[in-house]
């Protein structure tokens, strides 16, 4: 059986295709909008957002990534300066914007009166959240202390903040609102970065809160670990694994969900596999797919039957049996990708992963979500937060392509930043963190940063020259 004929047969009850019913064409995010050619300028003050980079990404191979990374061997590289050459031109707090890209499934999770089929949604939200990274190599430039980014999508139907809330150890804070109060997305975000010889290993510290106000619901979860293969020699390519657990602290169901490692012939690279089951621990359904792709939900039983078919007929397993390639103890070789995934007869498609651009590649890898996020228009001088990203002369001097301005401006950045340190430390000076401030989870009681609101009065006379 074909099974990308499969994937598009199936039930679209729930599918990523259907508009979001709700008009949010009257919320009034700006008072000072502009117009040219008597367009209204929209989403701060952009009118159409483009669809590449000003200039494609630069070549990595005359660069030493060993002579550089063997002395960090074991150490945690947050606390490490990075060379440019190891960048894309997006700062990490836009890279968590990135989680807002699938936003119309928790619009479509608020419309549902069943907290499954909620669930369901939320579960496919958490899982679309990290498929951005998907051969997305580059590492994303450290935050300044007190850098922020804002991302307003009227159409959409949201506005994100997030802040640089610490910087040793780095700590970033985000909080997202539906623009008719539908919902709130926020949460902390402490990556702990780790080089293993021949990988980089990211542990997600942080907690990801979803209110859905109309249900009255909350929903808590971490975001799985990821490591980056092959940076010293090889191709790069990246892994998702471990547990992830949503917990609905409302009504007490949970979804567990497994990122699973690639396994020793790759037949697991990419999948996601779990269930969502009530207080009473009874099983609802089965979710499958891959997180580079789409996920399905079928029932317990269905799925069941249809793993114990597959063991009886010995699976597929043969197949994957490839061989390891002549890298020997040199690289880490990429196992060959199935692109679909079968579609278990039944099932419904919760959710896919929209095509990338046809210039990707050359564009860092980006979505073309991402794509959009450092765009700079007129409209929006003077409406930003002058701490705003897209102000970040080193990162829109790698987007343009002048990497050697951009290493001189990131080299005056950080050097900066460890001035001002330096002089808050001799006058006994506290840092003042600006839009959130630390306090507990209200769900879960693990630390974390809450938003303080403000930000959107655009009152932003005091705040510090980062740039």
């Amino acid at each position: 059986m074909n099974s990308e004929e499969e994937f598009y047969d199936a039930e679209t009850g729930l599918e990523s295709d259907d508009s979001c019913e709700v008009s949010f064409k009257d919320a009034c995010v700006y008072s000072n909008k502009q117009s040219v050619n008597g367009k209204v300028l929209s989403e701060n003050g952009v009118f159409e957002r483009r669809t590449t980079l000003p200039a494609p990404m630069f070549s990595r191979n005359d660069f030493s990534v060993w002579g550089f990374l063997k002395k960090c061997i074991g150490m945690e590289l947050s606390k490490i300066t990075m060379p440019i050459v190891f960048n894309e031109p997006l700062s990490f707090l836009q890279r968590i914007t990135e989680y807002m890209e699938h936003t119309y499934l928790i619009h479509k999770a608020c419309k549902h009166s069943d907290s499954i089929e909620r669930m369901q949604l939320v579960a496919a939200f958490a899982v679309s959240a990290v498929a951005s990274q998907w051969d997305r190599t580059g590492k994303p430039f450290n935050p300044l202390l007190g850098e922020t980014f804002e991302l307003t999508r009227e159409d959409e139907g949201y506005r994100m903040i997030s802040e640089q809330v610490s910087h040793h150890p780095p700590i970033s804070a985000f909080y997202a609102e539906s623009l008719n109060q539908d919902f709130s997305f926020h949460g902390s975000i402490y990556p702990k970065l780790k080089f293993w010889g021949k990988s980089v290993e990211a542990e997600p510290k942080g907690t990801m809160t979803l209110e859905l106000s109309k249900h009255r619901e909350a929903y808590t979860w971490t975001n799985p670990m990821c490591c980056v293969h092959n940076v010293i020699l090889g191709k790069l390519w990246i892994e998702q694994y471990g547990t992830v657990e949503i917990v609905n602290h409302s009504t007490g169901d949970k979804c567990v969900l497994n990122f699973k490692p690639c396994g020793m012939f790759g037949k697991e690279l990419h999948r996601v596999e779990g269930y969502i089951q009530d207080k009473s621990k009874k099983k609802h359904r089965v979710l499958y797919g891959k997180w580079t792709e789409c996920v399905f939900s079928i029932e317990p039983k269905v799925f069941e039957a249809n793993r114990k078919a597959e063991k009886k007929s010995g699976g597929d397993s043969k197949k994957h049996k490839q061989e390891q390639g002549t890298g020997g103890d040199d690289a880490d070789e990429m196992p060959d990708v199935q692109e679909t995934v079968t579609m278990i007869p039944g099932s419904a498609l919760l959710w896919r992963v929209a095509p990338r651009p046809p210039n990707s590649t050359q564009m860092y890898n980006f979505t073309n979500f991402a794509m959009t996020l450092n765009e700079l228009e007129p409209g929006m001088i003077g409406v930003l937060a002058p701490t705003d990203c897209r102000l970040r002369p080193d990162i829109r001097a790698m987007e343009n392509g002048d990497i050697d301005t951009a290493s001189q401006e990131k080299e005056r950045l950080e050097e900066k930043q460890r001035a001002a340190r330096r002089e808050r430390a001799k006058d006994e000076e506290e840092w003042s963190i600006r839009w959130f401030q630390q306090g507990n989870n209200p769900y879960t009681g693990a630390a974390d940063w809450i938003f303080k609101g403000g930000y959107f009065d655009r009152k932003y006379s005091d705040l510090p020259n980062i740039y």
